[in-house]
């Protein structure tokens, strides 16, 4: 018996920085809020039957808020597809957005790696940046982000 193929794309979001951050609407990056955006693009541009044949293995595995890094879940057959989506994705809640594959395996071991390395170097930069406003738990929530990438399974 064959097991059922996958393919995982660590991906990056690129939040608009022009844009005007209001304290009653902080975007913040969650499973939630890309998966709607993602259904929402493919609907759009592949229709409903697009849409119900990519879905049944879509899955966003990870997502940290901090780094904006994260990890799409989808089958071998689907993958150019939900690629093709995520690049059409012009927003998330009201924030614009730009997506930017880092890395695509076809296990998700491979996928955590390039993840965590990437994780690693954009949390470096933004201590860097922050210099001394990074807030105190700052550190913490970063470790927890990266323990859950630790303990990702298919």
């Amino acid at each position: 018996m064959v097991g059922f193929k996958n393919r995982y794309m660590v991906m990056e979001v690129f939040v608009d920085p022009n844009k005007e951050f209001s304290v009653d609407e902080p975007i913040i990056i969650t499973q939630f809020n890309l998966s709607k955006a993602i259904r929402d693009s493919i609907l759009t541009n592949f229709g409903e039957c697009g849409l119900a044949s990519s879905m049944n293995s879509f899955q966003v595995k990870y997502v940290n808020p901090i780094t904006k890094i994260c990890i799409f879940r989808t089958s071998r057959e689907d993958y150019q597809k939900i690629w093709a989506a995520i690049t059409m994705v012009k927003s998330v809640g009201n924030c614009p957005v730009v997506f930017n594959l880092l890395d695509l395996s076809g296990s998700i071991k491979a996928c955590k790696r390039a993840a965590l390395k990437c994780d690693g170097l954009k949390f470096e930069q933004y201590k860097l940046a922050a210099g001394d406003q990074l807030p105190a738990d700052m550190e913490q929530r970063m470790q927890n982000c990266l323990e859950k990438i630790k303990v990702l399974e298919h």
